[in-house]
């Protein structure tokens, strides 16, 4: 079984899967596993090179994160260039992980589950959903940006909302009201 841990960003999606962790179950970090396949991949750091900004890879071949962010997140196009680049070498990773733990209830905690077609790959989803506010100000705090590159952020990611969602999909609100152990444990079963 793999159940895919999805939310915009600053809904919480990492702190359900800490929880989640600390259970005992095994958890598939898509945006770590992202940046490790970045960071080793030379092929992959030439695409993004040539396809999206030469500035994003430094001469002794390190990945300017924070430009690269800059650049993907004001422009639709150059996002989907990048993502048309990393998300199968990710995919590919998470099934080598998942036939690794043949016999687990496994998690896979992402942000871009539709538009990475992760979702094709789970047996259903926990949609974690946060007001827009206090995802707002988690982002801010968190990563030190501003509202504006907050919004741009959460904008890239909504461009991407399927018509339809994961026909098993259970929704986890992280409010800071709501408390999220007993939605997760009933969520197990």
């Amino acid at each position: 079984m793999l159940t895919a841990i999805s939310g915009g960003i600053g809904c919480g999606k990492t702190v359900v899967s800490r929880i989640v962790s600390a259970m005992g179950f095994s958890v598939y970090d898509c945006d770590s596993h992202a940046s490790r396949i970045m960071d080793t991949d030379s092929e992959i750091k030439r695409m993004i090179a040539e396809q999206v900004h030469p500035g994003c890879v430094s001469a002794d071949g390190n990945i300017d994160r924070r430009l690269l962010g800059e650049i993907v997140f004001a422009d639709y196009e150059a996002l989907q260039v990048l993502n048309s680049i990393v998300h199968g070498a990710v995919r590919d990773d998470l099934r080598r992980w998942a036939d690794r733990h043949r016999d687990e209830h496994l998690f896979v905690e992402t942000a871009i589950l539709y538009q990475s077609g992760i979702d094709r790959m789970v047996d259903d989803v926990w949609e974690v959903e946060a007001p827009l506010d206090l995802r707002i100000e988690r982002v801010m705090t968190r990563n030190g940006v501003t509202r504006e590159e907050v919004l741009a952020r959460i904008g890239s990611q909504d461009s991407f909302a399927p018509e339809k969602r994961h026909e098993h999909t259970l929704i986890i609100v992280n409010d800071a009201v709501e408390p999220l152990l007993p939605q997760i444990e009933k969520a197990i079963g």
